[in-house]
């Protein structure tokens, strides 16, 4: 975005559509590369790879603002995986507080969805107001946080720059889906009917998922057992109402590649901080009945030699697709050879189209510009005065 001469990037991530060990170059926006005092900075919308896997090769002098909590998860994040980001913010993002950025009024709206504090934006400038939505949905347990925009709307919005992940290009509209809600009960039944351990798969970052299998758990009575990831990005939220690695039903495994990181680090405060939560290998196959363990598939095979998976049945909680990539169908042969069934409880992280279309009439922008969809040409067929707009095209707000 630009105004009076001054710039402002909103998210700047990796394309999900291009493979992991493939190069990404960043975008041609001037200042990214080096120094431009004209880029005021990079405001992060929300903590997901696709919406900030290029920032770790942005300039160092450019200033960037995200939520204080997302920061901190991203930060313990890239002490495990590449999902994670080290590179300090400027300033933090906070729930309807506007702050000023030279010719730019921000004010972020959080919002429901996958990742932990994420954010809509709200830019004012020279009189006119863009709204980017980042990725939100109202069927997460912030759900309030969509019903309470609706209610309390930004005043005239002349650009509503809407994200439309479930406006698909093969067939009909998915109106809607599954909540946080139905994946707490799906999970919870899973439990129920399970002999052994209930291999719990999705990511760690995903609080709302951490907090379905946790409460499906307990109420099944079951206990949790995270791995030391999980544990330190539930401690980097700062919220207690998140379980937690000192909780009672809470217990943390730290598979061998974990155990190798630390050593390698001699971060070994890290295991240090979970000692007396530890379980380990022949307490959870004398438990796998009592226990829903979070799996990784790295964790297979040491697993299996403890006869930890014997009677065990496993729950895939992400995007099915993925299942579809090799690391999926080598996960899936793996869980097939030892006989555990799996099932699929997943809610989307991205609102259905019925909520969309209450956003807009909530919000009763003077445009929508579809964003974050493989399918921008049939926005037209459920929202209102779309304006479709091409990559690399300016045009005005």
């Amino acid at each position: 975005m630009e105004a009076q001469g001054a710039r402002l990037v909103l998210d700047l991530g990796r394309p999900i559509t291009v493979p992991k060990d493939e190069d990404v170059p960043l975008p041609p926006v001037p200042g990214l590369r080096d120094v431009d005092p004209s880029l005021l900075g990079v405001i992060l919308s929300h903590p997901h790879l696709d919406h900030f896997g290029l920032l770790e090769k942005a300039h160092a002098s450019v200033p960037l603002y995200m939520g204080q909590a997302a920061a901190a998860i991203l930060r313990e994040a890239a002490f495990f995986s590449p999902s994670g980001l080290t590179r300090a913010p400027t300033g933090h993002l906070r729930h309807r507080e506007p702050f000023t950025l030279g010719p730019f009024a921000i004010t972020p709206f959080l919002n429901d969805h996958s990742a932990f504090d994420a954010y809509s934006l709200l830019v004012e400038a020279e009189g006119r107001a863009l709204f980017y939505t980042g990725d939100l949905r109202a069927h997460g347990r912030k759900a309030a946080l969509f019903d309470q925009l609706l209610r309390r709307p930004p005043a005239h919005i002349d650009v509503l720059l809407m994200e439309g992940t479930h406006v698909r290009p093969d067939g009909g509209p998915e109106h809607r889906g599954a909540s946080e809600e139905d994946i707490e009960a799906a999970f919870r039944q899973t439990c129920v009917t399970s002999p052994g351990l209930v291999l719990a798969m999705f990511s760690p970052q995903n609080i709302d998922r951490l907090v379905s299998v946790y409460k499906a758990g307990v109420s099944a009575g079951r206990d949790l057992v995270v791995d030391l990831y999980t544990a330190a990005i539930a401690a980097a939220t700062g919220r207690e109402t998140i379980p937690q690695a000192h909780w009672e039903h809470v217990r943390v495994y730290v598979p061998q590649a974990q155990r190798t990181k630390v050593i390698r680090a001699r971060a070994f405060e890290r295991v240090e901080a979970v000692r007396s939560r530890r379980i380990y290998g022949e307490e959870l196959a004398a438990r796998r009945g009592e226990l829903v363990l979070l799996f990784r598939a790295s964790m297979g095979d040491e697993l299996a030699r403890t006869g930890c998976l014997d009677g065990a049945t496993a729950v895939w909680s992400m995007w099915p697709g993925y299942l579809r990539e090799p690391s999926g169908v080598a996960l899936s042969t793996f869980l097939a050879d030892r006989g555990i069934p799996l099932a699929i409880h997943h809610a989307s992280g991205h609102a259905f189209i019925a909520d969309l279309q209450r956003l807009v009439d909530g919000l009763a922008p003077q445009r929508v510009v579809p964003i974050h969809s493989f399918a921008t040409d049939r926005f037209p067929e459920f929202f209102p005065r779309v304006d479709r707009k091409n990559d690399g095209e300016w045009w005005r707000v």
